[in-house]
């Protein structure tokens, strides 16, 4: 073999499957913009800012456990009947959550069932594309996480508009349809590919990686996406605050957009670099980004800081599969990124909650953009000593 295909899976057919994974992550990606519902939850429910933000935080804890838990079951069916679960069960829960009275209805919701089936459809997505497309991981593995951004950079907009013309509720109900098309069309699509994972290495198997490894991989890759789910998690209120009101929608939507050339551009990197510098010098530029929006003056400039976090945000997400992926193999990736990913379900529940708390103490973000900065360094400095 080549390494131009998978075992049993011929070219054409790994990118339908590609395809199919990146059409639900498409939608499911939605929940990145969620910065636009903290007004509105604010005054439904008369809660703090901290508060609205923890079903956003409960969100991505869900999503984490998902994938965490995922590849020890996702060889037990079809590509075709995972993706269609997730995409019916995601859209059940934000149906829930358009009729939800108030906080505790919405973490059901919201936080529970859509994050819990976000969880799944993406990590389903990236491990089953990568599957299929061997010796192109990286490639496979960056295009369905550009379309996760994809969406996330699309959905403000809509979002915006159905809040404007009919409220939370609108839009909640106009995100459920648009998951179960998704999840219909994704499961049509690789219907007959054949497609599906192995089954997962036993414990015993995989003497390639130490547990030193894991923390190191673990806190540079938690530090770094922290800076990022904090900013991803309050951008239309970070433009907000530094006075770019009539422009809220456009701060998650832009960051999405550099989150989506992050993405394109981590995966091709990650197959033609070596990883310790790479990631190394993303986690340094996060760093000079937060702590130049720390301390700038409100205004347009703002928007650009944003734009670079999303960029190195998305550049990162796409690029620690890959070389995990790369490193330990495909039988064992899956078991090891989950472990991983541990970290940015901590980082997504402590990134957007702490900045919804010094924001409600001090009436601005600069205290957390700092804070984002410093934990951009520590994922610099144990990536350097994990490849040194």
């Amino acid at each position: 073999m080549d390494g131009s295909e998978a075992p049993g899976i011929p070219v054409k057919s790994g990118r339908w499957v590609i395809a199919a994974a990146g059409l639900l992550c498409l939608v499911l990606g939605s929940v990145h913009a969620f910065s636009v519902f903290l007004v509105p939850l604010e005054t439904a429910y008369s809660a703090s800012r901290a508060k609205i933000s923890l079903i956003y935080s409960f969100a991505l804890i869900m999503l984490t456990i998902s994938v965490l838990a995922g590849p020890k079951y996702f060889h037990r069916l079809p590509a075709a009947c995972i993706l269609l679960a997730s995409g019916l069960v995601a859209a059940t829960g934000t149906f829930v959550t358009a009729f939800a009275p108030g906080f505790i209805a919405a973490v059901f919701g919201y936080s529970l069932l859509f994050g819990a089936a976000n969880g799944v459809g993406y990590g389903f997505g990236l491990q089953i594309a990568a599957k299929a497309n061997g010796g192109r991981e990286g490639m496979a593995m960056g295009i369905v996480t550009a379309c996760y951004a994809t969406g996330a950079m699309i959905a403000p907009a809509g979002f915006q508009w159905a809040l404007s013309h009919g409220g939370f509720q609108t839009a909640m109900l106009g995100l459920s349809m648009a998951l179960i098309v998704a999840s219909v069309c994704a499961a049509l699509i690789v219907n007959g590919t054949g497609a599906r994972l192995d089954v997962p290495a036993r414990q015993t198997t995989c003497g390639k990686i130490r547990s030193r490894e894991v923390v190191l991989l673990w806190t540079g890759f938690g530090a770094a996406v922290f800076s990022g789910l904090m900013v991803i998690g309050h951008a239309a209120e970070i433009a907000r605050s530094d006075q770019l009101v009539h422009l809220i929608w456009i701060a998650p939507a832009l960051i999405a957009a550099c989150n989506l050339a992050g993405s394109l551009s981590g995966g091709y990197l990650a197959d033609a670099m070596s990883p310790g510098p790479l990631l190394a010098g993303l986690a340094m530029f996060l760093f000079c980004v937060l702590a130049v929006l720390a301390v700038s003056a409100p205004g347009l400039p703002v928007l650009a800081g944003l734009a670079c976090v999303g960029f190195g945000y998305g550049a990162i997400i796409s690029i620690y599969p890959a070389i995990i992926a790369k490193r330990y193999g495909m039988v064992h990736s899956p078991r090891i990124y989950g472990r991983v990913f541990t970290a940015w379900g901590t980082a997504g529940l402590a990134g957007p909650w702490l900045a919804g708390v010094l924001f409600d103490a001090t009436g601005g973000y600069s205290s957390a953009l700092a804070v984002a900065a410093g934990l951009s360094l520590v994922s610099a400095l144990a990536v350097r000593v994990l490849f040194r």
